[in-house]
């Protein structure tokens, strides 16, 4: 229902109802930036109102409070009501789209085994209260990392509500990858296409390059053409794609951290917005990445995995794997099978199976 909602909203109907939208950690750094992008119509569009249910643990509550002072301050002409609590039952009752933003971060001296059994106990809570309290039809969107295992943890505790609503988030490093290209190739990022990014958020995604294109417009404003950004670039990008981008956009969240003090915050955000609006409102025939549910997928990925994939959404909610991308070269199936271990590794530490 309400995918279909966001894609009449889009068309320029304002006759639909509000959008129940649950953000957790809202209290955080990314919640901090998105909820007020959300706030703006710059994920459902203008005319799309919202419900905002903002969820945090109690320690937070006094910033969460002043989460919501703010978004009485800024007079929203989208927002039609907000419900910022620390209990479950009520942040997660009705809602249509469910972010999933807060998880436990990963402290100094922590392994990867132990972020994961960490929070295994968050998402599997997230997950029952998805089950007992959500829309049947809620989209949900992992952010908190690991991302993609999170996801399964969360779906495996939903049962009744279709393991195609369940998505995690890649469109940072697609984001990424866009701006990387584009900088390189001296364009704007609006004319670039055909990014992929594949596998897992994580240091072992495959940020694919081989298939993107880079706009160029005839003479006196004529049509539009495409010509491949291995063109564009010229000379040595064949080596550049293969191993610095690859690498640029792997430790693109460290970089950050790095020269800030802080993670990327606004970036996530925005690109939260991008797979929200992308898969409600349609992706306009192009591919985007995002991790979804690996069963049945045409590239020989194992099942029982969210991997990240090139999708192309349809207005309404329903995204499809693009099928016919060329991944037979050695070295890409090398690093489509570096990050399919990995997430199977992640699957047995956090389900046991």
């Amino acid at each position: 229902r309400i995918m279909a909602a966001v894609a009449g909203s889009a068309a320029g109907s304002s006759a639909e109802p509000a959008t129940k939208i649950l953000v957790t950690g809202a209290a955080g750094q990314i919640a901090y930036s998105l909820i007020f992008m959300i706030a703006r119509g710059e994920m459902l569009g203008k005319d799309q109102k919202v419900i905002l249910h903002l969820l945090d643990i109690p320690p937070a509550k006094s910033r969460l409070d002043a989460v919501a002072m703010e978004l009485e301050d800024i007079a929203s002409p989208v927002v039609a009501g907000v419900v910022a609590t620390t209990d479950y039952a009520e942040a997660f009752d009705g809602v249509d789209i469910a972010l999933l933003v807060g998880a436990m971060p990963r402290g100094k001296g922590m392994e990867r085994k132990d972020l994961l059994e960490k929070n295994a106990g968050i998402f599997k809570g997230q997950g029952e209260a998805l089950e007992k309290h959500a829309s049947k039809d809620c989209k949900i969107l992992v952010v908190g990392n690991p991302a993609n295992t999170n996801c399964l943890l969360a779906s495996e505790n939903a049962p009744s509500i279709p393991r195609e609503n369940f998505t995690a988030l890649t469109r940072l490093d697609h984001n990424r990858l866009i701006g990387q290209v584009a900088k390189r190739a001296a364009c704007k990022p609006w004319d670039v296409q055909g990014a992929i990014v594949w596998g897992n958020h994580s240091a072992t995604q495959f940020p694919d390059a081989r298939f993107m294109t880079v706009a160029t417009k005839a003479p006196e404003g004529g049509a539009v053409s495409w010509e491949s950004a291995r063109t564009k670039i010229g000379e040595g990008c064949d080596e550049w794609m293969a191993g610095e981008l690859v690498e640029t956009v792997q430790k693109r969240g460290k970089a950050v951290i790095e020269a800030r003090g802080a993670s990327s915050a606004a970036s996530a955000a925005s690109a939260i917005c991008d797979h929200v609006r992308d898969w409600g409102c349609g992706s306009g025939g192009k591919a985007v990445s995002m991790a979804v549910a690996s069963e049945g997928n045409p590239y020989g990925i194992a099942d029982g995995i969210f991997y990240s994939f090139p999708v192309v959404c349809e207005k309404g909610g329903k995204w499809t794997i693009v099928p016919d991308m060329d991944v037979s070269p050695a070295p890409v199936q090398e690093r489509l099978k570096v990050s399919e271990k990995e997430l199977l590794e992640e699957r047995a530490v956090a389900l046991g199976k």
